[in-house]
């Protein structure tokens, strides 16, 4: 695992490391907490009201997301 994320600032960077040791430890409750705080932390601030988010993850979030599907469907 990289932890690079440790370095950086960003509280997203943060959640998505926490993401990251969650789904090694495969807890899909608590990775599905660290998604839902991470979708808010990347997306906060953007737009006002009517605002839908319409960009993609990043690569390595949707391989996370794929591993935490993987994981839901095997237990």
């Amino acid at each position: 695992m990289d932890n690079s994320f440790l370095n950086h600032h960003r509280l997203s960077d943060r959640i998505f490391f926490a993401l990251q040791l969650a789904i090694e430890q495969k807890d899909a409750q608590i990775a599905d907490f660290l998604v839902r705080a991470l979708e808010q932390a990347m997306t906060r601030n953007s737009g006002g009201g009517e605002f839908v988010e319409r960009r993609d993850f990043p690569p390595e979030i949707e391989t996370i997301l794929s591993r935490l599907r993987d994981i839901k469907k095997s237990q």
